[in-house]
C-alpha cells in the first residue's frame, strides 16, 4: 500500500536530463503525429498511474499548469506526489486544467468538457494524457495532416468507441481543441489537434 512517505519517492534520477530527454521525445511525437517514441527515463508514480504518464506529467506539468485527474486518480497518492515533484495542483474543474490524465481502463471524458483554448490564445487549452493497453490491436485508425507524409497508421487498444467520433469534433474546431498524448508502457504517440484521424478500416 501507497504510504505518506512514498510521495516523496519516484521521481527522475537525473531530474533536468532526464525531464530534457522525455521533453525531446514527446515533442519528436507532437510534430511527427502517429510516430511511436519510446520514454526512456524511469519515473514511478503512485498507482494506478502508470511510469510513461508518470514521466510525461514530471516533465510538462509546473505550479503554473493545474491539473485534472479522474476519480481514481484523484483518490490515490497522485495529487500529493504530483504537488511535491513539480509543484502542479490539481483541480476538480476541467475547464480550468492545463493538463488531464486518465489510467489505463478509467473513463475518458468528453473532449469538449475540458478547455478548448481561444481564437486569440489557442495555447490555452488542456492536453489530455490517456493511457492505453498498447498501440497495436485496437480500431485502425488513419491519420493525415501537418507532419505526416501521406498517411500514418495506428490501432491504439483501450480508447473509447467514441473516440474517433470526439477527434473529429475536435479537429473542427481548430485553432482551438485539445492535444492529446497516448501512453503504454515506455512508448508514447501524441495526436495534435491539427492531427485529421478517421476510421482505418479498408
Amino acid at each position: 500500500m501507497m504510504t505518506d512517505t512514498q510521495i516523496f519517492s519516484g521521481a527522475f534520477a537525473e531530474p533536468v536530463f532526464d525531464a530534457q530527454a522525455v521533453f525531446r521525445t514527446v515533442m519528436d511525437c507532437m510534430a511527427r503525429p502517429g510516430t511511436i517514441g519510446t520514454i526512456s527515463a524511469v519515473a514511478k508514480p503512485p498507482q494506478p498511474l502508470g511510469a510513461a504518464a508518470g514521466a510525461v506529467a514530471l516533465t510538462l506539468c509546473d505550479h503554473d499548469t493545474p491539473v485534472w485527474l479522474t476519480p481514481q486518480l484523484a483518490k490515490s497518492k497522485l495529487p500529493g506526489w504530483l504537488a511535491f515533484h513539480t509543484g502542479a495542483t490539481v483541480t476538480a474543474e476541467k475547464q480550468v486544467a492545463r493538463f488531464a490524465f486518465v489510467e489505463k481502463g478509467g473513463v475518458v471524458p468528453g473532449f469538449d468538457m475540458f478547455s478548448q483554448g481561444t481564437q486569440e490564445y489557442p495555447d490555452r487549452s488542456t492536453t489530455l494524457v490517456i493511457e492505453v493497453d498498447g498501440f497495436d490491436g485496437g480500431e485502425p485508425l488513419a491519420l493525415t495532416g501537418p507532419g505526416i507524409r501521406d498517411e500514418a497508421r495506428i490501432a491504439p487498444a483501450g480508447l473509447p468507441e467514441a473516440f474517433v467520433s470526439l477527434a473529429q469534433a475536435n479537429r473542427a474546431l481548430f485553432p482551438r481543441g485539445i492535444d492529446l498524448i497516448l501512453v503504454s508502457g515506455d512508448e508514447v504517440v501524441c495526436l495534435p489537434r491539427t492531427t485529421v484521424i478517421r476510421n482505418g478500416e479498408a
